[in-house]
């Protein structure tokens, strides 16, 4: 890659952690702009404020723009390659942010294949305080927001920026009436090859 190629990464904020972590210590070298992770419960509201960021960074930016978002995160049908087809930007190859975390091309299907695990990283806690909050906020009780999760075996939690304890600690206090099965110290690894891959791939492109 030229280093001297600038690189935009446009990605949801439930990276963030993992990003600036990268970043700081120089595994990636990037700009960062983030979108709120708090829209992922609403498709439209993902896609108008994620296009409003990319319209801006690609008017603004002068370098590669790389999409830092999950196959999923759209919806079923492929909305977030179409998406960065329209904008003629590259995407990270992963299904999801777990996806990414895992190693991107679809490791997440591999890791849960009966679909009731929960994986959970530094940006998924934040993610579900905030809904649990919110939700107490609007009058549903503790018991109806930990129902909501009943049919999930249990959490397995990633610990990708080296703060196991913290993220165990902040696991419990949100109240989902779940245990952790598993800890797995993965580490920035995961995350740092998926979006260098893109990038790769953005700055191979013509």
């Amino acid at each position: 890659m030229n280093e001297k190629t600038k690189i935009c990464l446009v990605s949801c904020s439930v990276l963030k952690e993992e990003l600036q972590e990268l970043v700081k210590h120089g595994g990636l070298d990037a700009e960062l702009v983030f979108v709120s992770k708090y829209f992922h419960v609403d498709y439209e509201a993902v896609q108008k404020n994620l296009r409003k960021v990319l319209e801006h960074t690609l008017k603004c930016f002068s370098g590669k723009v790389v999409l830092v978002y999950g196959d999923l995160c759209l919806g079923p049908d492929n909305e977030m390659k179409k998406l960065a087809a329209e904008y003629g930007i590259v995407k990270i190859d992963a299904v999801n942010c777990i996806d990414c975390q895992l190693g991107g091309k679809g490791k997440f299907f591999e890791a849960d294949p009966e679909h009731n695990l929960m994986f959970m990283g530094p940006g998924m806690i934040e993610f579900f305080k905030h809904a649990k909050e919110t939700m107490l906020r609007e009058g549903v009780d503790e018991a109806t927001f930990a129902d909501m999760f009943s049919g999930i075996k249990g959490i397995v939690l990633l610990d990708t920026c080296g703060s196991v304890l913290k993220y165990r600690d902040e696991v419990k206090k949100i109240g989902i009436g779940l245990k952790i099965l598993e800890t797995r110290e993965i580490g920035l690894e995961n995350v740092r090859q998926v979006v260098f891959d893109a990038i790769e791939h953005a700055v191979d492109a013509k």
